[in-house]
């Protein structure tokens, strides 16, 4: 290294192999079994967020009353209205993000 040469240190980029809840409103025993269901469904789905998140969506209308509304990919923003009580938006294997939500079903 030469004088007035100055050294980069790069930092590694931290990749969660865990489930990460980045926000949730919903109740405690419900957030953990949503979460749950996501990590079977994108583990089971891995190359096909389509089939995962429909995977979500029938086991939380089973569980828990519909209609839930799933997304997941890899990079998007998104503003969406939903039932209180009923939002998660969560990362899984990384850098998957996957957000669920209820609507109102009648009004």
């Amino acid at each position: 290294m030469s004088t007035g040469e100055v050294k980069k240190i790069e930092e590694p980029l931290i990749f969660h192999t865990y489930p990460l809840c980045k926000y949730s409103d919903m109740k405690e025993e419900m957030k953990q079994e949503a979460m749950e269901i996501c990590v079977t469904a994108t583990e089971k789905y891995t190359d096909n967020h389509e089939l995962a998140a429909r995977n979500i969506k029938d086991n939380l209308d089973k569980r828990f009353g519909g209609p839930f509304h799933v997304v997941i990919g890899e990079s998007y923003a998104c503003a969406v209205t939903y039932q209180a009580k009923s939002l998660l938006y969560m990362y899984n294997a990384g850098n998957i993000a996957i957000l669920v939500w209820r609507t109102v079903s009648t009004f």
